[in-house]
C-alpha cells in the first residue's frame, strides 16, 4: 500500500509542473543547486557577461522570433523531465513569459529569476565574460 501511494505521489508530481518566481540575487545563485538556463541573445552574453556554469540557450533571436520546438529539444538535452531548473534573461520580461509557457503549457518545473541579469549585477554579482567561460568548458 505504501509503495502504491508513493508511486502515485511521484507520478502526480511529474504531471503537475510548477512555476516559481524568485528574485535574481547573488545569494540565490550561491546557494542554489538548480541548473540555470540563460535565454538571452549571444550579443547580450558578450556585452554583460554570463553566470558561471549557466547553460546558454537563446530563446528569441535578434529579430524577436523563436521556435519553441527547437528550444524545447535543446532544453531537453540539458534537463531531465520533471527536474526543476531556473531561467534568466536581461530584465525578467522574457523569462516571465517563457516560464508561464514552459510551466503551464508544457509541464516543466521552472523557476523564473525575476529582475534578470540587470538586477543580479545591480545587487553585486560579478558575471563571467563569455570568452573565459567557453575556454573553461
Amino acid at each position: 500500500m505504501n509503495k502504491l501511494l508513493f508511486g502515485l505521489l511521484f507520478i502526480s508530481s511529474m504531471l503537475f509542473a510548477e512555476i516559481t518566481h524568485i528574485e535574481a540575487t547573488p545569494k540565490f545563485l550561491k546557494k542554489t543547486k538548480l541548473k540555470i538556463i540563460d535565454i538571452r541573445t549571444e550579443s547580450e552574453w558578450v556585452m554583460h557577461g554570463i553566470i558561471e556554469d549557466a547553460f546558454l540557450l537563446t530563446f528569441f533571436d535578434r529579430f524577436g522570433h523563436y521556435d519553441i520546438d527547437v528550444f524545447k529539444k535543446k532544453l531537453d538535452n540539458i534537463i531531465d523531465k520533471g527536474e526543476k531548473f531556473a531561467i534568466i534573461c536581461h530584465v525578467g520580461s522574457r523569462t516571465k513569459m517563457l516560464s508561464n509557457l514552459l510551466g503551464k503549457n508544457m509541464k516543466y518545473n521552472v523557476v523564473d529569476l525575476k529582475g534578470g541579469m540587470v538586477q543580479l549585477i545591480n545587487r553585486g554579482y560579478k558575471p563571467t565574460s563569455l570568452s573565459l567561460s567557453i575556454s573553461q568548458k
